[in-house]
């Protein structure tokens, strides 16, 4: 199933997307959080009529590094040994279309797609692998975007990370979806229609997979509910500046389109 957080004339409701491909979609509102008992309300949108949020409120998103080896290889690291862990505040979560915001204090702010999962009702603390994967509630397209300078300026990374709107998550969550080998994709352009690839990759060559991540994070903080792991990105980020749009799309999932602009 796919389930969106969206906003319509009547307020903003949690929703099913029904029907198949890009077009003719719709949403059917339901009366719970997703991750409770799905019971339809009976009403219904087109989704070109309504507006989607982030897919899910979050406690916390944890992001992992140099989780592809090219991409630590691009950044001249080596892989590491055990998972590379940070946060992102949840102030940083935007949803699809929402702008991503550039300060001035960085000049180089570079894309990262993502795969992103999202933790379901059980949460966990302390899991093993299985636990890990019962944890699973779907997943989602994410954009771990990085003012890159700030990062290697700083000795941690929660600047460069952290600012408003350096988080797009969507367009919805997935639910049931095998996710070992899903391509990762990113595109900029200032062309809709004519967008240069920056970034292909395949979730089989994360350097941990997704269980592994889930316990590894769960054994240093407790996972609520909607929290998001973002899983790393692959090689092939690049600046991005104000009047591109950045598109990341994952297999499976669908496609999490938001413009760029400058703050100041």
């Amino acid at each position: 199933m796919r389930f969106a957080r969206f906003v319509h004339a009547g307020g903003v409701s949690f929703g099913v997307v029904e029907g198949d491909g890009s077009s003719g979609l719709t949403v059917a509102e339901i009366n719970s959080l997703p991750f409770e008992e799905v019971r339809l309300t009976g009403q219904r949108w087109a989704l070109a009529d309504v507006r989607l949020l982030a897919p899910i409120f979050s406690s916390k998103v944890i992001g992992i590094g140099r989780n592809y080896a090219d991409h630590a290889a691009e950044m001249g690291n080596e892989v590491p040994k055990e998972p590379l862990i940070f946060i992102k505040p949840s102030t940083s979560v935007i949803g699809p279309n929402d702008a991503i915001r550039i300060p001035s204090v960085t000049e180089r702010v570079e894309e990262e797609a993502e795969l992103a999962v999202v933790i379901g009702a059980t949460g966990a603390r302390r899991v093993d692998r299985a636990g890990a994967e019962k944890a699973i509630f779907g997943y989602t397209c994410g954009n771990d975007v990085t003012a890159r300078d700030l990062q290697r300026k700083d000795p941690q990374w929660t600047r460069a990370k952290g600012f408003d709107s350096f988080c797009p998550i969507g367009p919805w969550i997935v639910t049931g979806l095998d996710v070992s080998d899903v391509e990762v994709r990113c595109e900029v352009g200032r062309d809709p229609q004519n967008m240069e690839v920056r970034q292909i990759g395949r979730t089989k060559d994360m350097v941990f997979d997704i269980p592994t991540l889930i316990s590894y994070v769960s054994h240093v903080m407790t996972l609520l509910p909607g929290d998001i792991i973002l899983t790393g990105t692959p090689a092939g980020v690049s600046q991005i500046v104000p009047g591109d749009t950045v598109s990341v799309s994952i297999q499976g999932i669908g496609e999490l389109r938001n413009p760029v602009v400058a703050l100041d």
